[in-house]
């Protein structure tokens, strides 16, 4: 296989000359060519719970809500005014002259028809916790809806924004759920026109998008999605000059990419965080050495994640003191037992649980290889002989949710919604990544759900995080820092909330 740094070497004036000529070719059909490494099975937003899939629903779909990327406010968007009946009620007035890409018109059946699906169990989405505060939605006439919900839930708004994007019902029910995958309808800046699973998804600029949307207008008409396997395929395809657009850069290629003429990248810290989870609940095998508090504890102490954030991650990670990122309403870094690196402790550990001569275990990951490596090679220094598993990020997670993961390296990103209930119930709640499987720790998470009085939810969540980490049950090991490299004629500003907008990009 060839290596990155061999290409970056390789990367000379004649290159150089035909990547710009390739990329002045793309310019001049007005077709921004994007690489990605984490394929997408299925583009139905609320069937997959890949960023990759995030990112192309905000292209295609519109939300009632919008958020600044920058400031984070609240805008309309599909709905133009909101407003708390009580605490348990939400009225959206929405907004008229809307159209889908099938040319029907947007009103409240659509978003009833959405809201109602997506928070019935019976529909089986990707992330049941996303939804599930949501009782139902009923139309009060064809532009206003009011939304139930099963308790007070302070975030709602940041969900109705980055989250529930909005079905065409009509097309939806007609078609059926497999034959929309193949053939997607939203309402947003870009339309789909042609999605192969796994492999790629094109788009084409809805010229007849609403005129005063907070997202605009696109300047560019086309997007070309592919799906690689790998992140040196990716790089193989910027250089050469057949991708305009690639993320999840290597920190190692950040100073290499920048020395080239045609191609920089860029980095931002995101609010997605790397983790480790341990199965503490034995859904992997009963009784394997995971379940043993000491065992796990012993693997905190093990890792020694500043090195890994300083020197692999590197461009201002950090290590979250508590398993959610460190912005997040009721992330309290206080509240967390800290654990140092600390091998002789590990190992210490260990032997106190039966474990002196240590033990064999599976190790599944999708995050980059070295990174794994790393953590593989912590934990052997201590005993613990991790078996890697290193595997696409579909079918990594899919073991997740079959409960077949034992340590699974992954990340989790919160949807980019500011709030630790958008992490702490997908891990603790319950659902299909839940490792622990504690019923006091559930308990917790849903008493900082269930009311909208700031305190009580601190205190809730607080002891939550105590719970988590003084029983060492999912080590937070990092936040991410997203490198994006791109074509230099093209105009492309990341943000914080890892949401990358096409719809604002231009050429130079």
């Amino acid at each position: 296989m060839l290596r990155r740094d061999m290409l970056l070497a390789g990367a000379g004036t004649a290159a150089g000359l035909a990547l710009g000529q390739q990329a002045a070719a793309q310019k001049a059909q007005d077709t921004l060519r994007i690489v990605d490494r984490f394929a997408l099975p299925n583009i139905d937003p609320y069937y997959n719970s890949l960023r990759t899939g995030l990112v192309q629903a905000h292209q295609a779909w519109d939300t009632l809500v919008h958020r600044d990327p920058e400031t984070f406010e609240l805008k309309p968007l599909l709905a133009t005014e909101w407003r708390w009946v009580d605490p348990k009620q939400l009225e959206f007035t929405l907004r008229r002259g809307v159209k889908f890409h099938d040319g029907s018109a947007f009103s409240a059946d659509d978003v009833v028809y959405t809201l109602n699906l997506a928070s019935n169990p019976e529909s089986r989405v990707a992330t049941p916790s996303n939804f599930s505060w949501i009782a139902n939605a009923e139309k009060i006439d064809d532009f206003k809806v009011r939304v139930n919900l099963k308790q007070p839930t302070p975030a709602a708004l940041e969900y109705f924004a980055l989250v529930i994007p909005i079905y065409p019902a009509a097309y939806r029910q007609r078609v059926g759920p497999e034959a929309y995958t193949k053939a997607p309808v939203g309402s947003g800046p870009y339309r789909i026109t042609k999605f192969e699973p796994g492999a790629s998804v094109e788009y084409e600029r809805f010229e007849e998008y609403w005129a005063g949307s907070p997202k605009g207008r696109p300047a560019i008409r086309r997007l070309h999605v592919r799906f690689v396997p790998d992140a040196t395929t990716e790089m193989t395809e910027l250089l050469s000059g057949r991708a305009d657009w690639v993320w999840n850069v290597n920190p190692d290629q950040y100073e290499n990419i920048n020395r080239l003429p045609m191609v920089q990248a860029v980095r931002q810290e995101s609010m997605r965080i790397g983790y480790l989870s341990i199965d503490a609940a034995g859904r992997s095998g009963s009784g394997n050495p995971l379940t043993n508090l000491k065992v796990r504890q012993a693997i905190w102490h093990a890792i020694d994640r500043e090195t890994i954030a300083t020197r692999l991650i590197t461009g201002g990670s950090r290590v979250p003191a508590a398993p959610c990122y460190p912005s997040q309403f009721g992330c309290d870094a206080a509240a967390a037992v800290l654990y140092d690196y600390n091998p002789a402790k590990a190992r210490a550990l260990l032997a106190e649980a039966g474990f002196a001569a240590g033990f064999e275990m599976e190790l599944v990951s999708y995050v980059t290889p070295q990174w794994t490596a790393s953590v593989q090679s912590y934990l052997g220094a201590v005993g613990i002989r991790a078996k890697v598993n290193q595997m696409q990020v579909a079918a990594a997670v899919q073991r997740a949710w079959e409960g077949r993961n034992p340590l699974y390296m992954g990340s989790w990103g919160s949807y980019s919604i500011n709030d630790v209930s958008a992490v702490l119930p997908v891990m603790f709640g319950g659902g299909s990544e839940d490792y622990t499987r504690d019923p006091e720790l559930q308990k917790l998470i849903l008493e900082g759900g269930a009311t909208t009085d700031e305190a009580t939810r601190k205190t809730a969540y607080s002891a939550a995080i105590r719970r988590i980490t003084e029983n060492a049950y999912w080590l937070p090991l990092h936040t991410y820092v997203t490198i994006y490299g791109f074509s230099r004629q093209l105009d492309f500003r990341p943000y914080r909330d890892e949401l990358p907008r096409f719809y604002l990009a231009k050429w130079k």
